[in-house]
């Protein structure tokens, strides 16, 4: 599980009622959900949340470095609160689903100097593709 609500809790991040339901609503493992999932739950907890207050949040937390906003394909971004711990992401080609992974090995050593062009390569992102069970059985 993350510690998302601990981490902003030890930032000192004015934790709103609008804010806490939009951390609750990421805080946990596996977690990797489009702004608009984030939404349509938040509203459970908190009628009265406005998307705009999501979405705004969302950027807050990307940009405190407490939320990672994960790309894995053409889909909409989905946001990861396992911004602290380094993990690739498994995805299934046919229904989205993400998980995250933690392969032992350092992908960054692993790409050799001849094939970094003179770049200085400070990160790396590793996205396995496949069929989850569930579709597999489908």
């Amino acid at each position: 599980m993350s510690d998302l609500l601990e981490r902003l809790r030890g930032r000192g991040w004015r934790m709103t009622a609008q804010r806490r339901v939009v951390a609750e609503v990421l805080d946990g493992e596996h977690v990797h959900l489009t702004a608009d999932e984030v939404h349509a739950r938040a509203v459970v907890r908190l009628p009265e949340i406005s998307r705009a207050t999501v979405y705004n949040t969302l950027g807050e937390l990307v940009s405190l470095g407490e939320v990672l906003e994960v790309a894995t394909d053409r889909r909409a971004k989905r946001y990861d609160p396992n911004a602290h711990r380094p993990h690739h992401h498994l995805v299934c080609a046919r229904c989205g689903a993400i998980k995250d992974v933690h392969p032992g090995g350092d992908p960054l050593a692993d790409l050799p100097d001849s094939e970094r062009f003179g770049f200085a390569v400070s990160d790396v992102e590793v996205t396995y593709r496949g069929i989850c069970p569930s579709c597999a059985a489908a």
